[in-house]
């Protein structure tokens, strides 16, 4: 994997996304032997928003055809936490070459007297069949 494609990630909560500040991100990619291997961590912003991360990804010129041998992107899983929120992950986030991906992250906020190792919550993105 010879180019990279980047990923920025916004924390909110709420119906109306109030922008989520001081939460961690940590951004991971799993090896063959399923062990995560940690790419990234960023506190987001007033915003709610954390600076792009670059993430190798394989070439969009070996992606040209359907049903390929290698997958025309790379996954990343991301993991957004607060002390008041419950902790969310979402697995298997593609990342194109040259490209920048979005990964919208609401937050629930956690009931009283609970503690974030409570309650949980987790993701999975579906590979897209290019």
């Amino acid at each position: 994997m010879d180019e990279n494609g980047t990923i920025r990630v916004r924390v909110y909560t709420g119906r109306a996304q109030i922008p989520l500040e001081d939460a961690t991100v940590a951004i991971t990619q799993k090896s063959p032997d399923g062990r995560h291997h940690l790419i990234a961590v960023r506190v987001t912003g007033e915003s709610g928003e954390i600076d792009p991360v670059a993430i190798p990804a394989p070439a969009a010129a070996d992606s040209t055809s359907p049903g390929a041998a290698e997958a025309p992107f790379s996954v990343c899983d991301v993991w957004a936490e607060h002390p008041l929120y419950e902790l969310l992950t979402v697995e298997d986030v593609q990342i194109f070459a040259g490209v920048e991906t979005l990964q919208e992250m609401k937050l629930i906020p956690l009931p009283e007297n609970t503690t974030p190792r409570d309650a949980a919550g987790e993701v999975r993105v579906t590979p897209q069949d290019l």
